[in-house]
């Protein structure tokens, strides 16, 4: 089985996710080869931090045994550097959001077309069990007609978390706020089971954070179907509260709070495929409250169907296309709160 071997670009916090996912998918044949930095004066340190040389972006672009980099800056560079790993011939697997403008989006997208590499975008909640159960629930037409969801993110980022690094908080590198940054998993999943918005109404504003995104927002969604949404995010809960998603459709109610579902209810769930989920009366605020409260585990699922991706030539499950799907939703709603954004 051939290698498939990986590159780092980056070092923060979301970098190790990735360190842990590649080393999970060894029997897949994946291996760390290098992590790469701006700065060599740290090459030493961060090369003993994870265990493989650092090397500069230029000469990771020209290091033929790089198969796929991970991108893993601030997202304002995702665009850019995507693109110049993918014209060097080189597979992608960059971190949510893909880039900061639809037209960046659909950039890296051709790109990987014309150099025929694979895109993927690290929007991990995909490849939870139990989301792919709701998935397949809601292709099963087991919840009927689609009619109405809700989404609530009450989650907590203190003002020392905007402060310990430049580009959080801004729209130049962060891209967004409570929406970009924290919510855009969620949105992602709502999008996956609803479809695309084709009518949206909202508000942001920044109420308790000295930064220049939105810390609040709330938004209205109508769907291709007649469908709607609505989505409450924040960043200013007192210690964080778990996310919400609950899904009405004519035939029957699905409620997840947190990471566990609180009701699976049907009008006949005899004609269901899918036996129901455990009921969860307990739920934590997780990554709600603390940017590190998630597991490896989405991140280990995507890597592996990438390198899947990559052997067999067909486009990863959540590709450039799908990953441009949030992207374009959460600028719908800044559009109708009346901020601008790239386009």
């Amino acid at each position: 089985m051939k290698p498939i071997r990986f590159s780092i670009l980056g070092t923060g916090m979301v970098a190790h996710y990735h360190k842990a996912a590649i080393e999970n998918n060894s029997g897949l044949g994946a291996s760390l080869r290098t992590v790469i930095h701006y700065n060599p004066a740290q090459f030493d340190s961060i090369a003993a931090e994870f265990g493989v040389p650092c090397v500069s972006f230029e000469a990771m672009l020209e290091d033929e045994d790089v198969d796929v980099v991970c991108i893993c800056t601030p997202s304002g560079q995702h665009a850019e550097q995507a693109i110049a790993c993918l014209n060097a011939g080189k597979h992608v697997l960059v971190e949510k959001p893909m880039a900061l403008s639809v037209s960046e989006a659909k950039a890296m997208i051709a790109c990987a077309d014309k150099n025929d590499v694979q895109l993927a975008v690290a929007l991990q909640r995909r490849a939870d069990p139990l989301f792919k159960t709701v998935k397949q629930a809601i292709k099963n037409g087991d919840l009927g007609k689609l009619t109405m969801a809700s989404i609530v993110m009450p989650y907590y980022r203190n003002q020392a978390y905007y402060n310990q690094a430049a580009w959080r908080g801004t729209w130049a590198l962060d891209g967004g706020g409570v929406l970009m940054n924290q919510g855009i998993h969620i949105i992602d999943l709502l999008v996956w089971f609803m479809g695309d918005p084709v009518s949206v109404h909202a508000f942001a504003d920044t109420l308790h954070r000295d930064i220049e995104v939105e810390d609040i927002a709330t938004a209205v969604m109508k769907f291709q179907n007649g469908s709607m949404a609505t989505i409450t995010a924040t960043t200013t809960v007192g210690g964080g509260a778990p996310h919400r998603i609950e899904l009405f459709g004519t035939n029957g109610t699905i409620q997840i709070e947190g990471e566990g579902v609180t009701r699976w209810d049907l009008l006949d769930a005899s004609k269901s495929t899918i036996p129901s989920p455990e009921i969860s009366n307990e739920a934590n605020a997780g990554a709600g409250a603390d940017p590190k409260g998630i597991s490896t585990d989405g991140h280990t699922a995507i890597v592996a169907d990438l390198i899947q991706s990559i052997r067999t030539g067909t486009p990863p499950a959540i590709d450039g296309n799908e990953g441009l799907r949030s992207l374009s939703a959460i600028h719908s709603i800044y559009i109708a709160a009346g901020i601008s954004v790239a386009d």
